[in-house]
């Protein structure tokens, strides 16, 4: 299995906008609600910071976005997500995507990124991120409500870069 991560091009946003509407779809772990349609996601990757994503033997199977967490006096911090293809889990492409983003927000000046909203029954996000040496940092009871309307646990994370 070749894989590289690379910055997203226009020609992968169509793939990407497939991944990123699966996770969305689940109603489980993204807060977004609305699908991105051809239009809306050409804008909403196009604002992003940085997308990264993970091409396994030329093919897109999954990807991040990197952005501000905050603004002005705390617009050091940064936020990404991550989602992989169905089928890609527990391949090492997220710990791949995460290892690219924590570098190219270094390398686009941010000092920390943190994660406002990882849904705690989302063990392998979890894991991940706390193997990639983020801290946690709290819980916010209730912080997610999800597809079937029932509110869940969020634990915050942030990594110093």
């Amino acid at each position: 299995m070749e894989t590289e991560i690379r910055a997203h091009v226009p020609d992968d946003i169509p793939r990407m906008t497939e991944i990123w509407n699966h996770i969305v779809r689940t109603g489980r772990y993204f807060p977004q609600e609305d699908e991105l349609d051809p239009d809306s996601a050409k804008e909403f990757f196009g604002s992003q910071d940085r997308c990264g994503v993970a091409v396994v033997d030329g093919r897109v199977e999954g990807l991040y976005i990197l952005h501000p967490n905050n603004v002005g006096r705390c617009g050091h911090i940064c936020n990404a997500s991550y989602c992989v293809a169905a089928g890609m889990a527990n391949k090492g492409l997220g710990g791949m995507l995460v290892d690219d983003s924590l570098r190219q927000a270094a390398a686009l000046g941010y000092r920390v990124m943190q994660f406002n909203a990882v849904v705690q029954d989302n063990a392998s996000a979890i894991h991940l991120y706390e193997r990639k040496g983020f801290r946690r940092i709290g819980t916010v009871p209730g912080g997610f409500r999800d597809a079937d309307g029932e509110y869940r646990t969020v634990v915050l994370f942030y990594h110093e870069l």
